[in-house]
């Protein structure tokens, strides 16, 4: 069972596929200083709640992608739920391969196998975030480089990216099934954003409480799921899934793994 279909399950009854609860979600659109009339690019955008919520809050318009078959559909119907439908869309595809490469090669227009449902957007955005998925470009580094193709010269990134507590013990690594290098440390995550051309200019982090709510929470869904799936091919893996997800997260993420969305913008801009 791949991790994709996994949370797909684990998120069911989410609307935030991350740490964060409505008020630190709020805040942080608040600290980005959003205004009417700007366009962000959100990639990896799961049920798009950043979009809609931050459209009807502060009057943005601008694009989800994702690769979730399951997530742009109640994206799309958020969008919808919240009246901002003509200004978000949502995409179905590769948050990897939205963003066209430099020099414009192919369709520029709009993502690969995405539907924009319209011209397609323009590859200028005021913000462009990818919160929590930073995989989508290998890492960190590689996510800012694609990003930074997307966004305007004094435009915004929103990086949401876990980081590890000072004093991580090593079997947090292993328990966690992450190798110490994947992520680095507060002060280590200033450096690779440093590093990748970018200046630091706000974040709000995760607590203990918005993870809880949004790891914990997981859990009823999980067993509810179990208790009406129980013969499922995929039980065996939701139940190893349900099993792992609480012994790490009391053991050690809730104490040792920090997330956070670090609001940036290109050094020098």
């Amino acid at each position: 069972m791949d991790v994709l279909s996994m949370h797909e399950i684990a998120e069911a009854g989410h609307r935030i596929l991350n740490p964060f609860t409505e008020d630190k979600l709020m805040l942080l659109g608040e600290v980005c200083r959003l205004h009417p009339g700007q366009r962000l690019l959100d990639l990896a955008s799961g049920k798009g709640e950043l979009l809609c919520r931050w459209a009807d809050a502060f009057g943005i318009e601008g694009l989800g992608v994702d690769i979730s078959t399951v997530f742009v559909p109640a994206a799309r119907a958020r969008a919808v739920e919240l009246g901002v439908a003509d200004r978000v869309t949502f995409a179905l595809g590769d948050a990897a391969q939205a963003v066209p490469p430099p020099g414009g090669a192919g369709d520029a227009t709009r993502p690969p196998a995405a539907e924009t449902g319209g011209a397609g957007p323009r590859w200028e955005y005021d913000v462009v975030s990818c919160i929590g998925a930073t995989w989508i470009g290998g890492g960190l580094a590689g996510t800012v480089a694609l990003m930074r193709r997307a966004v305007r010269e004094d435009g915004l990134l929103l990086l949401g990216e876990p980081y590890w507590a000072d004093d991580t013990p090593d079997g947090a690594y292993a328990a966690l099934d992450c190798p110490r290098d994947v992520f680095a440390t507060l002060g280590g995550t200033l450096e690779r954003l440093e590093s990748a051309g970018l200046e630091l200019l706000e974040m709000v982090l995760a607590d203990g409480d918005s993870w809880d709510r949004y790891v914990a929470s997981q859990w009823w869904t999980v067993s509810d799921w179990l208790r009406a799936h129980p013969e499922s091919p995929d039980a065996p893996a939701m139940r190893e899934y349900l099993r792992a997800a609480r012994r790490t997260h009391l053991q050690y993420q809730r104490r040792y793994l920090g997330w956070g969305v670090f609001v940036c913008r290109v050094s020098g801009a």
